[in-house]
């Protein structure tokens, strides 16, 4: 197993990050914040996206894509987790990988071009932690059942807390018909705003009551696919956003002296700083596992996604938190970059089922293994 990254790779990352630099992006974040973080008030990266390739990054070259994969997909992720990028892609790569993969090519070069911009309602598969497809709840833990479709396409139910709904000119659906789960196309779908304490994060409320849509027979195993492949990509952010905090606590111990010392010379903040580099390295060996059993062991994919995600959501909760805390009293003020990090930890680890969903899951597959 060579987990090295490619010339290709490690180009595409490099272009990825100089794309990125070109926009202010924490920046603008803070400015949405101090202006009460109405809509519309941060970038438009789509463009950036658009001209980079990132919309048909998971989309074969001969629907219009780039043809590239899961692997790919997350170094681009990595990168727009590093600086807290505002651009509404995740939920459009989950939904074009689906439906390349079901072989859906109506409308899927306009998507993979960025012509139009598509959103994912996700649906977390079956597992031994509940027997059907199941939705993120809008409040509490119990999560509500996937919407349905009957015969003739049309959808009841509703999905809450979707990645970049807001503002996609189409929705691709997990929903459920006669017991099985099948991908809806979906336009005019009522979408309400929900951004919350990360202006940074696009997310909606989606009423699917009455909508007619596009069956397509994407598979349980392609459907399930994209759950996880959501779980690598949340992952391979937070990966990013904590190798920003580490960066940032480190440079601040560097410069900030006191008793005549640097507070970097101190065992208390080494051992602070360390603990952010253990936990980072530790979620970085699991992504490229699993973005290396995407393609070459998928029977691991699953269980792998899963650590990633566990073990990046741990580090990015306790670099967030560490890296406030090393920059002292000016960390924890409003005009400090350092709190922005936090918001986005702290809601991310939310998304998608949640981190304890992802440690549900591996340990759901340790304990099988113990007992065969």
């Amino acid at each position: 197993m060579n987990l090295a990254l490619s010339d290709e790779q490690e180009f595409l990352r490099e272009a990825a990050r100089g794309a990125l630099s070109r926009v202010k992006t924490v920046e603008a974040a803070r400015e949405a914040l101090e202006d009460g973080g109405k809509p519309g008030e941060l970038p438009d990266l789509w463009p950036v996206a658009v001209e980079a390739g990132w919309t048909g990054l998971l989309v074969s070259e001969d629907r219009g894509g780039a043809g590239l994969g899961v692997f790919e997909a997350m170094l681009v992720a990595e990168e727009l987790g590093r600086v807290i990028a505002s651009v509404p892609l995740l939920g459009h790569v989950l939904a074009t990988y689906v439906l390349d993969r079901a072989g859906h090519g109506d409308g899927l070069e306009a998507l993979a071009s960025g012509d139009k911009r598509v959103a994912f309602v996700a649906a977390r598969p079956p597992s031994d932690l509940g027997g059907g497809w199941t939705v993120d709840a809008e409040r509490g833990k119990k999560r509500p059942d996937a919407p349905t479709v009957d015969g003739d396409g049309t959808l009841s139910g509703s999905a809450h807390w979707v990645l970049d709904a807001p503002g996609a000119d189409v929705l691709v659906v997990v929903a459920t018909r006669d017991g099985s789960p099948v991908a809806v196309v979906v336009e005019g779908a009522s979408v309400t705003e929900a951004r919350r304490y990360d202006q940074t994060r696009s997310l909606g409320h989606v009423s699917l009551d009455g909508l007619s849509g596009t069956v397509v027979d994407a598979g349980a195993e392609t459907l399930a696919n994209a759950w996880y492949v959501g779980q690598a990509l949340l992952a391979a952010e937070s990966v990013g956003t904590v190798a920003t905090c580490l960066d940032m606590a480190v440079q601040y111990a560097k410069e900030r002296f006191t008793f005549g010392r640097a507070i970097g010379s101190y065992q208390a903040v080494k051992h602070s700083l360390t603990e952010i580099l253990r936990r980072l390295e530790n979620a970085r060996s699991l992504l490229l596992y699993a973005g290396w059993s995407a393609q070459d062991k998928p029977e691991e994919f699953a269980v792998a996604a899963s650590a990633a995600r566990a073990a990046a959501g741990s580090a990015l909760d306790f670099g967030a938190r560490a890296n406030i805390a090393v920059h002292g009293g000016i960390g924890a003020t409003w005009e400090h970059d350092a709190p922005l990090y936090f918001r986005r930890a702290e809601l991310t680890e939310r998304l998608l089922g949640g981190t304890h969903d992802a440690y549900d899951r591996v340990a759901g597959e340790l304990l099988t293994a113990a007992s065969a």
